[in-house]
């Protein structure tokens, strides 16, 4: 089942609640399925779960049955459909507007006044025009309709929900989306998914973990062939002195740098620092291999 089945799921495991509620989702779900216009309704949809929450909805909200439904255990798309011309008319009449008496479908916002029913609006939306994809993989979630109002109306309602979405076109489909996680989250929350919101919260911490142990890695990586490099170096500066004679010569501190470093070729210049006699900082110590190296440059 993709992450969008189990969104849906388990918006679907809350009962359809009062009956202004029932009646704003089912007003989501006419105006991002696939028909409502004077002579048919039709719902398709692959949701099991949306599929058997539907015939309940729709007598919450109306008090009516579907006139084409699907079989007992059918599978795949399942489609419900009303045509009879009298509960069209009593669905209309829900909404103070029949599909018929007008060019274009809109959002009656005196059907969704109550916080309480816009949010039972957003989650008809969804369930019926709506996806989310895995946060595993990347953030976005969108609904889609055929109606050009609908959906910049959707928009003017999010924004007074709290909610910043975005649109978009894709062939006839005019399309909300969501890009940011956080958005998501809140918005999945909002409609009664947290467990799908905590989903997306942790994908999100585990790519932050993820992204700081590599970070941390090729910084330690650097570092180390930083380290390398140095002590590479300090070796051949060292290789070069004892060559021309000069080692004896040193002074003590440069002759105890030169004995440590060659000793301990695999060391930090901090780990050397402390095994000094006495103790240095990592600062000072530098500072000697530095001279090492400047007296093996000179003619």
């Amino acid at each position: 089942m993709s992450f969008s089945s189990e969104t849906k799921a388990e918006l679907c495991r809350q009962p359809p609640g009062r009956r202004c509620c029932a009646q704003a989702e089912a007003y989501g779900v006419l105006l991002y399925g696939n028909r409502y216009d004077s002579r048919e309704l039709r719902i398709i949809t692959e949701s099991e779960e949306f599929a058997e929450r539907l015939p309940a909805l729709f007598r919450r909200a109306f008090r009516l049955e579907f006139d084409r439904k699907p079989g007992p255990g059918e599978g795949g798309k399942r489609s419900f459909a009303i045509t009879a011309a009298d509960k069209l008319a009593a669905i209309a009449e829900v909404y103070g507007a029949g599909p018929a008496e007008s060019l274009a479908h809109h959002i009656n916002f005196a059907v969704l006044e109550e916080e309480h029913c816009r949010t039972a609006f957003f989650r008809g939306a969804f369930l019926a025009g709506g996806s989310v994809t895995d946060p595993g993989k990347r953030y976005h979630l969108e609904l889609a309709t055929s109606h050009l109002s609908v959906s910049r109306e959707l928009l003017s309602l999010l924004l007074d929900a709290g909610f910043a979405p975005k649109e978009t076109t894709r062939k006839a489909n005019y399309v909300t989306y969501f890009k940011q996680s956080e958005a998501i989250e809140e918005f999945l929350t909002a409609l009664g998914a947290p467990l799908a919101a905590m989903a997306v919260m942790n994908a999100k911490a585990e790519k932050d973990l993820r992204g700081s142990v590599n970070r941390r890695v090729n910084c330690d990586a650097a570092n180390l062939d930083k380290a390398v490099e140095a002590a590479q170096e300090h070796l051949e500066a060292i290789r070069i002195l004892e060559e021309r004679g000069m080692l004896l010569e040193l002074p003590d501190k440069l002759k105890e740098a030169v004995d440590l470093r060659a000793a301990h070729p695999e060391l930090t210049l901090a780990q050397l620092a402390e095994l000094c006699d006495p103790p240095v900082t990592k600062s000072a110590f530098n500072h000697r291999l530095r001279k090492l190296v400047e007296l093996s440059r000179k003619p």
